[in-house]
Formats: C-alpha cells, sequence, structure tokens
C-alpha cells in the first residue's frame, strides 16, 4: 500500500470511527430506553391481569359459597338462579357425589370450564369456574357447586382496557382462542409468543414487543401480551444516511489531503533512490517552509555532506588498517588488564559503527562475567548499571553463551529467548569468540594486605572469552566485515590477556615461598615500608612477630629433610589459620618466620603469639618416617616481638628489634615470646600545655602517645586495638 493509500486510510479510520461509534451508541441507547419502556408497560399490565382474573376468582367463589350455604338440598336451584340473576356468574351447576349434574342454570357458558386453582388443561378454555365442596352437617359429602363466567372476546377485550395492552388468549397448542390484536401484527405476536419464556420480553420483527403471563396458581389462562415500541419510525435509515453522508464527506477529504500530502514526498523518494544507487548530486526542490519543506533542505544538505563524508571514509580505510596493528603492538605490551579491555572494545565499536559493547571473560563456575562495557544504559539486564560484572551469561544460554559454548561467532538480529539470560537487549548484534584464561587477575594481589595465593590458587590452563558488540548505527545489521573487524581485535584481547597472566604468574612466583606458599623476604622488605607507611600516616601501629621453629635441625637430622619440609608446611599453614585478613605472613628463610599484624598494639601482638604458640606446642605435626611408618613430630615456636613506633622508628629497625627480642626467647628456654625492650629515651624538655588544649582533629589519639605507666605494663600504647572478634584474635 502506498503512502497516500495509508494516509487515506488513516483520515478515514479518524474521521469514520467515532461517527459509527455515535451512530452505534445512538442507535443501541434508543432500542435500550424503548425497550426497558415497554418491559415497564409489560409488567404492569401482567399484574393487572392477575389482578383481574384473582377478582373474579374471587367473585365466583363467592357465588358458589352462597348456594352450597343452602341447606335445603330443594332451594339449592332457586339459590342458583339468584346467583345467576343477580351476575354473579354466568352460570351455576350442582353436581352429585358421583359427578352427575342435578341442577344446571340455563343459558350457562360452554365448556370446557377450567377450575381457578386447578393446573391447566390442554385445549382451548371455554369458562373459568370455581368449585366448592356440598357436605351435611355430619361432614359427608353431597357433591360439588361451580360457579363459571365465560372466556369469550368480551372477556379478552376487557382485560386489554384494563391493562391498557393487546391481550391474546391462547389454546394448549400454542394457536390463538381470542386476541385484541390487529390481523398484521398477530403473526409476529404469536411468533415471539413462541420464543418468549417465563416472563422475559421478547421482541417482532415489527417493532412490538411481547411478553407471556400464565398459565400459573390463582391465572390459569395463557395470556399473551403485546405493547408496540416507541422508537421513532425511520431511526435506522436517518443513521443509515448520516453515516453515509460523513463517510462522502471524509473520502474527499482525505483524497485531496493525501494528494498534497504526499507529492513532495514522492520527489523526496526518487532522490533517495538517485543517492541509494550513488547518485550524490541528486537534490529536491524546497516548495514550502512546513516539515516536508524543512525535510527536502535537511536532505539536500545531507547530500552534500555525505560526498564529503565518504571522500574522507575512503583515505580513512586504510590508515585505520595501520592503526590496528599498532593497537596490536601496543595492547600486547601492556599488563593492566582492565585498561587493555577498554582499549580493545572502545576501538571495535569506533571501528565497526556499533552503539554498545562488552568483554566478557569465563569464571570458574562455567559462567560468562563482563569484565568491560560501554554504552549499555537502557539495555542493562540487571539493577546494578555501575559493575559490569553483573553481566552474568551461563555458557550455553543466549547468544554470548552458545558462542562461548560452540567456539563459532554469531551475527543477526536479536530475539528475545522465553527464559531471561542476563543479555542485554538489543536489535542487531555479533559476538566473537577468543581464547582467554581463566581468572585473569590472581588470587594473591601484592597491592591488597592478605595471603599470597598457594599452589591450588593458580589460574586455569585456559577457556573461552567473548567480544560482543550490540546494535550498528543506522539500524543495520552488521556484516562479514564488521566480524572479520571483530575477530581481529579478539585476536589482540586474547594475546593481551595471556601476556597479563603469564605477566601476573611470574610476578607471583617472585613474591612467594615455593614451599609454604607464604610471601617470601623479597616481599618482606617492600611490605613493611609500605605497612610503617601506613602506620605513620593514620597514627597507628604496627606489630612484628619474628618466629623461629625450636631445634628444627634435628628433625631434619632425625626424620630427613622430607619430613622437615612437612613441618614447615603445616607450620605454615596453622599461621594462616590464626590471624587475620589483613595480617602478613612470610618465610624469611629456613624455619625462620615474620607475621606484620597492622593497627595492633603490644597486647594484641602477646595475645596472638601465644595461639601461635599453643597451636604449634599442642598438636604435633604427622610425617612420614624412614620405614614409611607415620610418626608425629613434637614442635615448638620462640617468637620476637616488637612494635613500632614503641620499639623503632624506621622499617629495617622495627624488624631488627623482633629479631632480638627472638633471640632473648631462644635465650629464655625457646618455646615461648618475649616483647622488644623499649629503646633508650632520648633528652627532652618539658612543654607547657594551655587548659584550652583540644583533641586532635580525627579526635583520635596518636600512637606512642599514652604514658610511660601504660606502656610497662601492657606494652599497648593508647592506639586503637584491633577489633577483637577478628579470626586469629
Amino acid at each position: 500500500m502506498t503512502l497516500r493509500g495509508r494516509l487515506t486510510a488513516a483520515f478515514l479510520t479518524v474521521v469514520l470511527g467515532p461517527v459509527l461509534l455515535g451512530a452505534f451508541f445512538v442507535g443501541s441507547t434508543l432500542n435500550a430506553v424503548d425497550r426497558g419502556r415497554a418491559s415497564e408497560r409489560l409488567g404492569l399490565a401482567a399484574a393487572g391481569v392477575r389482578t383481574s382474573v384473582d377478582a373474579l376468582c374471587q367473585q365466583l367463589r363467592a357465588a358458589a359459597d352462597a348456594v352450597a350455604l343452602v341447606a335445603d338440598p330443594a332451594a339449592r336451584p332457586r339459590a342458583a338462579d339468584q346467583v345467576v340473576g343477580r351476575g354473579l356468574a354466568a352460570g351455576v351447576r350442582i353436581a352429585d357425589p358421583a359427578g352427575r349434574t342435578s341442577y344446571a342454570t340455563p343459558g350457562g357458558p360452554a365448556g370446557p370450564w377450567q377450575d381457578c386453582v386447578a393446573d391447566a388443561t390442554a385445549g382451548p378454555v371455554g369458562a373459568l369456574a370455581v368449585r366448592v365442596r356440598l357436605r351435611d352437617p355430619a361432614g359427608a359429602d353431597l357433591g360439588t357447586v361451580a360457579a363459571a363466567q365465560p372466556v369469550d372476546p368480551a372477556f379478552v377485550a376487557r382485560l386489554a382496557a384494563v391493562t391498557g395492552v393487546g391481550v391474546t388468549l391462547l389454546d394448549d397448542p400454542g394457536r390463538i382462542t381470542h386476541t385484541t390484536e390487529d390481523r398484521e401484527v398477530r403473526a409476529a405476536v404469536l411468533a415471539a409468543a413462541r420464543e418468549a419464556d417465563g416472563d422475559r420480553v421478547t421482541g417482532t420483527t415489527d417493532g412490538r414487543y411481547v411478553r407471556r403471563v400464565g398459565p400459573s396458581p390463582g391465572q390459569p389462562l395463557p395470556l399473551v401480551l403485546s405493547v408496540p415500541g416507541e422508537r421513532p419510525p425511520g431511526l435506522y435509515a436517518a443513521l443509515v444516511g448520516a453515516v453515509v453522508l460523513a463517510a462522502l464527506l471524509a473520502v474527499l477529504a482525505a483524497w485531496r489531503l493525501a494528494r498534497v500530502t504526499t507529492r513532495p514526498l514522492v520527489q523526496l523518494a526518487g532522490a533517495v533512490d538517485r543517492v541509494a544507487h550513488g547518485d550524490l548530486t541528486a537534490r529536491v526542490p524546497v516548495r514550502s517552509r512546513d516539515e516536508i519543506g524543512r525535510l527536502a533542505s535537511a536532505f539536500n544538505r545531507m547530500t552534500r555532506e555525505t560526498g564529503s563524508y565518504v571522500a574522507a571514509l575512503t583515505s580513512s580505510r586504510d590508515q585505520l588498517r595501520g592503526h590496528l596493528a599498532v593497537l596490536g603492538d601496543t595492547l600486547a605490551s601492556t599488563h593492566d588488564l582492565q585498561r587493555i579491555l577498554r582499549v580493545i572494545l572502545h576501538s571495535a565499536i569506533a571501528a565497526t559503527g556499533a552503539r554498545a559493547g562488552a568483554v566478557l571473560l569465563l569464571d570458574g563456575d562455567g559462567v560468562l562475567v563482563g569484565q568491560c562495557v560501554e554504552g549499555l544504559d537502557g539495555r542493562w539486564p540487571t539493577e546494578d548499571r555501575a559493575d559490569p560484572a553483573t553481566l552474568r551469561v551461563p555458557v550455553g544460554a543466549g547468544v554470548v553463551g552458545t558462542v562461548a559454548a560452540t567456539g563459532e561467532p554469531l551475527r543477526g538480529r536479536w530475539e528475545p529467548a522465553d527464559a531471561p539470560t542476563g543479555e542485554p537487549s538489543c536489535e542487531t548484534y555479533v559476538a566473537v569468540p577468543f581464547a582467554a584464561p581463566r581468572g585473569a587477575e590472581p588470587r594473591g594481589d601484592p597491592d591488597r594486605p592478605g595471603h599470597p595465593p598457594t599452589d591450588g590458587d593458580a589460574a586455569g590452563d585456559g577457556a573461552l572469552g567473548v567480544l560482543a558488540l550490540y546494535d550498528r548505527l543506522g539500524a543495520d545489521e552488521f556484516d562479514d566485515d564488521d566480524l572479520v573487524t571483530l575477530r581481529t581485535f579478539a585476536g589482540h584481547a586474547a594475546v593481551a590477556v595471556e601476556n597479563v597472566r603469564v605477566h601476573e604468574e611470574a610476578q607471583r612466583l617472585s613474591l612467594t615461598d615455593p614451599l609454604t606458599g607464604l610471601w617470601n623476604y623479597r616481599y618482606l622488605r617492600e611490605s613493611i615500608r609500605r605497612e610503617v607507611e601506613r602506620a605513620n600516616r593514620f597514627g597507628r601501629m604496627l606489630s612484628v612477630l619474628a618466629l623461629d621453629l625450636d631445634r628444627f635441625k634435628d628433625v631434619n637430622d632425625t626424620w630427613g629433610h622430607a619430613a622437615g619440609d612437612a613441618v614447615l608446611v603445616e607450620f605454615a599453614r596453622r599461621v594462616r589459620g590464626e590471624i587475620r585478613e589483613v595480617d602478613l605472613a612470610f618465610r624469611q628463610g629456613g624455619e625462620e618466620f615474620v607475621v606484620l599484624l597492622p593497627e595492633t598494639d603490644a597486647r594484641g601482638a602477646t595475645i596472638v603469639a601465644e595461639r601461635l604458640g599453643a597451636v604449634v606446642r599442642d598438636h604435633p605435626v604427622p610425617v612420614e618416617g624412614h620405614a614409611g611408618e607415620p610418626i608425629r613430630v613434637p614442635v615448638t615456636v620462640s617468637i620476637g616481638i616488637a612494635v613500632y613506633p614503641d620499639h623503632a622508628a624506621g622499617g629495617q629497625q622495627v624488624l631488627d628489634a623482633a629479631d632480638d627480642a627472638l633471640y632473648a626467647a631462644k635465650a629464655a628456654g625457646r618455646d615461648g615470646y618475649r616483647l622488644a625492650r623499649a629503646p633508650d629515651p632520648v633528652p627532652s624538655e618539658e612543654i607547657p600545655v594551655v587548659a584550652a588544649a583540644v583533641s586532635p582533629p580525627d579526635g583520635q589519639p596518636r600512637a606512642g602517645a599514652g604514658d610511660a605507666a601504660t606502656v610497662a605494663q601492657g606494652g599497648a600504647s593508647s592506639g586503637p586495638h584491633p577489633p577483637r572478634q577478628s579470626r586469629g584474635r
């Protein structure tokens, strides 16, 4: 369908829709009002019919009772004639107990007589009657007295006059016995009466409404009531005419409007076709200043600028290829993984014209985790938009999960899955796999206080990562050229990630002890300097524990070096189990170890020393003896404690002070700890403090600022103590 046809159809829909709805509403409303009024009239008429019939039955009962109350059988015929003469009944019959008529008034109504209280019988009804039992004073049955009134056209006419509606009397098969309806409507009324059920009102084709009344107890006559509708004549014809006239006017207006609107658009479409075939000199005449005129001006400006852009893009294509080679060399020599991935993703987005993208690496649980993202605002699958790691896609689920599982690139249009996969929403996508190590970041970060990684923490051999881009600019799908470009960037990402893994693994091996997995002496020198600077900056304390296994040479000489290595490994494990996450443990060499306790005073350090001594002393180390039999080697440890700045003013000095305290513990009999001696006090001059002196701005006392009695008693300064609920306390 052309644009002109769509505009015409839209205009007709907007105009004719309300017209049709209005006509339907008017017709249905008038019909509902008319039906409601007719139902109300028929309800009142039905009540009037029941009341009239009930009054007639009461009159007939009174007449029959008057005859039955006459005690003398011979006088009853005369009483019956008097009842008829007074007009209380049209006829009276007296019957014996066997049902034989003993007397009947002359000129009585023809049968059959329908009893007011009996069920309706089949066939026509000749009269309404009431029967009363005759009994003697002893209660014996003497017969019956029946008083009747004829049901004839006059009776039906009286009912119609009382109720104000048309009344029709039916016989049991549904044929008309008497009626006040005109001959033209009798057939329609009878057809509607056959469909009526209970008190439901039905309509005829000529606009009348019909309701059945009876037969029922107290009203045994099968009657049909009808009233004409009150709708204005020719209502629907007038509505149809109004709709047709509105439709003709709307068609003329829509055709004119569509022609005026689409003519400049046809010219614009022709110019667009010429541009699509490579003719950037196509121009559109501007005939107005409305939206279409502005569109034509914008198109002309766009074609001029596009010509210059095409020339610039042609010259920059070769430059882009050269930049990719330079980018690959740069990324391969960088060891900052997050920066590498951001550069790769940004370059890939710029090279392909994508709106958004993400780099995902496989973790140890078989889930692709986002390492860096760009342009995913409004597409994020989770609430946390600030953390790329919240982009988690299981392998095999969705697009990127399928790429990771199969190792094959995918591109196309996005089709949302029935179950959520955790991927961002988009219209088009391209995803390329690349080889990457599992867990590019080592668990033991030298710049983060904690423990070094052990052999079980080493990174995996390798897995799959995915580089995915979304929604190319211009709403076009990604093509094969984009796929080739993205594969180039994915190859650079694989090389860069592998370089980072190798670099971090080499760095880890250079800073850890291969036997125990603790930090080595090289990292000890760097860490003590860093921790002393931190303690000095924030006014905190730093405790240093120097540990040495007692008589460890005897273990090697008695059970062999393999047993000695097992003792060292087990000792390192117990040390790690008794210190906090922020504490650092080192193997200085041989059986000598060092533990750094940041923000810990002398009292806290002695508690740690006691725990370390107890955990080593109370649990002999199981090793394998010379004959292959398991034995338990008792081991003890001597510990020296020094605190910065109480015992030394620098990193190396506090290590030396702890080492001197260790020798003191050895000399005291081993299997214990000693606190380093406080240095000799330097000459000082008392400085008076004014009464208005205030605490430091942060409200924290400075390390070493406590009184001498406090230091002498427990070796603790007034600095803050570590939390006692932390592990290793």
